[in-house]
């Protein structure tokens, strides 16, 4: 937008020399910026960017263009509808334009911060912009919902892929279209662009390649440094984990030491982020004698590892190290997401084979059964579990940065977009955030144990139906009859609450499903003195198909955080107290100080 007598001064350019220079810089730092995409590629370093995610979108949007197409007559008729809207918001815009005061056509959903800007609303031209494409999502949506003749996993894929392209095309994305950024980029004579183009060049080189988006300031950050810093020593380890036992803090704990199972997509360290954070921390504090696998980041050489081995070298050798340094044959366990998953076949297969060593299982976030997995079921089927095998066969392991970015797209518009606008827009560098630092550090996963658990779970979802086999030995969960403490949480995107309550009639043992407040990561860490969120209690799950809403309505609702509830619970089944035991209790000679080598390991 150009200086005018009668634009508002906001909106003017202050300093045409400057903005010319700026331009010019740009130029420059756009270039630097395809050089580091480009580079890796022409090296054979690296594959197009999401090339397998885009010919995925590709092909089911065009699936829904195509049966549209088979019905001229539905097709004018949905049209004639989006018409519709366009004429009524343009007739608002213009009454708008001569002082009237109108109700929108549409509007933001509530919590949609995109259209937080004044200006969205009192400038007509910008309220035009923003409804016009709000009408159009929504409109998107309705096609895909009255396509014809679609099976449900087309269809949830399509809904997925069409709130991707609308949450990339929001007019919030783009300068002209912005009125804050365009506010921001005169106000600056396009510097911020500048600094934005430098970051993206910098963030693509980082991702060798492929875009590392930067969601906080990595350089404010160290794993055992101001992150993972809970006392403890390492005091075994294998090729697969190390184990942490951590050191106490009361003279007395409880006579069952606590294994934690994390999960091996993610690092351990989100447990114990920092002191005020750390579940690790106030576990021990609670008088718990604390374990944790910290998964080791694999490599080629790990390709041939699978789920058996993750069993077999990860808790179940666990088992055997805890009993030589405590003497204690039973443990309370405790499985965080797919580490959950984890612990649940573990506990399946201990069944089969008479072992009794968990005495008790916590599994957080954890589903077992898939029937109700939420929008990650959207890159799972046989053709995308294909491709996913193949690229693994090149590589011996699936990146982390894939399975980053296909969490954060269940998000886009919180773990995306808000970034692209800040960072390479705005030219602002984010504020450092343990949770999205430790986000970002990623792990990759070996060949053979994520098809296992692609295919078991996801896509066949043979552990719920008592099919899945571990090293010969049939898995049955009803067999189990350990007691299990069930938590989900309520805005799960990743393990939804549904799906983790259906999952529970699958156990055989006595069952307490516990739903907290927030998502998938603070419903989990809230510690009991932030006074954050709330949690839910209520009567067994039922064995039948009533559904999750059924108990809701049932369910009492607590203020705070679960801890406090679970440490009774933990209690309930055993508190007798011991004296306070050393990481390795002079059986074993500590490896090195927590939290270990293997978390450090970056991908």
């Amino acid at each position: 937008m150009t200086s005018t007598e009668n634009a508002p001064t906001h909106y003017q350019i202050k300093d045409p020399e400057a903005l010319a220079r700026n331009l010019a810089a740009l130029t420059e730092e756009t270039g630097k910026a395809v050089a580091a995409i480009l580079e890796p590629r022409e090296r054979g370093e690296a594959k197009m960017l999401l090339a397998a995610e885009t010919a995925q979108a590709m092909k089911t949007l065009a699936e829904i263009a195509e049966r549209w197409s088979t019905n001229p007559a539905k097709l004018v008729e949905a049209q004639s509808g989006l018409t519709s809207k366009y004429m009524e918001l343009w007739t608002n815009t213009l009454r708008k334009l001569s002082g009237e005061t109108v109700e929108p056509v549409a509007n933001p959903e509530p919590g949609d911060k995109r259209f937080a800007d004044p200006d969205w609303s009192s400038h007509p031209v910008f309220d035009f912009i923003k409804q016009a494409y709000l009408l159009t999502s929504s409109w998107a949506e309705h096609i895909v919902d009255q396509t014809e003749g679609l099976d449900e996993h087309t269809r949830q894929k399509a809904h997925f892929y069409i709130k991707q392209l609308a949450a990339a095309l929001a007019p919030s994305n783009f300068i002209l279209t912005n009125p804050e950024l365009m506010r921001e980029t005169l106000e600056h004579n396009g510097e911020n662009l500048v600094n934005g183009m430098r970051m993206l060049a910098e963030d693509i080189e980082r991702g060798h390649g492929e875009l590392k988006l930067r969601q906080s300031d990595p350089s404010q950050f160290g794993v055992g440094v101001n992150l993972a810093m809970t006392p403890g020593k390492v005091v075994f380890q294998n090729d697969l984990m190390q184990l942490i036992q951590y050191t106490p803090t009361t003279e007395k704990v409880l006579k069952r030491p606590l294994l934690v199972v994390p999960p091996w997509i993610n690092k351990f360290y989100i447990l114990d982020l920092n002191p005020d954070k750390s579940f690790i921390k106030w576990a021990v504090n609670a008088g718990h004698t604390v374990f944790v696998i910290s998964w080791v980041n694999p490599d080629t050489k790990m390709a041939k590892k699978s789920f058996s081995d993750y069993i077999n070298e990860g808790p179940l050798t666990a088992l055997d190290v805890i009993h030589e340094i405590t003497g204690e044959k039973k443990v309370n366990a405790i499985g965080y997401c797919v580490g959950g998953t984890l612990l649940a076949i573990t506990l399946g297969l201990m069944a089969a084979q008479k072992d009794k060593r968990i005495a008790t299982a916590t599994l957080l976030t954890t589903q077992v059964d898939f029937t109700y997995a939420g929008d990650l079921k959207v890159f799972v089927d046989e053709e995308q579990v294909a491709a996913v095998e193949e690229e693994m066969e090149r590589t011996g392991y699936l990146a982390g940065s894939r399975m980053a970015t296909a969490f954060n797209m269940l998000r886009a518009n919180d773990l995306i977009w808000p970034y692209v606008v800040s960072n390479y827009l705005k030219g602002r560098k984010p504020f450092p955030f343990d949770l999205l630092y430790w986000n970002s550090d990623s792990t990759r996963m070996p060949a053979a144990n994520h098809s296992f658990y692609l295919r078991n779970c996801y896509l066949d979802n043979k552990l719920s139906k008592g099919k899945m086999k571990i090293g010969g030995v049939k898995v049955d969960l009803s067999k189990s009859k350990v007691p299990v403490f069930n938590l989900a949480t309520r805005e799960d995107h990743i393990a939804p609450a549904k799906s983790v309550y259906f999952g529970s009639k699958c156990f055989g043992g006595p069952m307490d499903y516990v739903l907290a407040g927030s998502g998938h990561i603070a419903g989990v860490v809230n510690p009991p003195a932030k006074q954050k969120y709330q949690f839910w209690t209520g009567p067994a799950p039922w064995t039948d198909d009533t559904p999750y809403e059924k108990w809701l309505e049932k369910a009492e609702e607590h203020p705070g955080s679960w801890w406090p509830y679970w440490q009774k619970w933990i209690e309930g089944h055993n508190d007798k107290m011991v004296d306070a035991r050393e990481p390795g209790g002079g059986k074993l000679e500590p490896i090195e100080d927590a939290p270990g080598s293997y978390v450090k390991v970056q991908s």
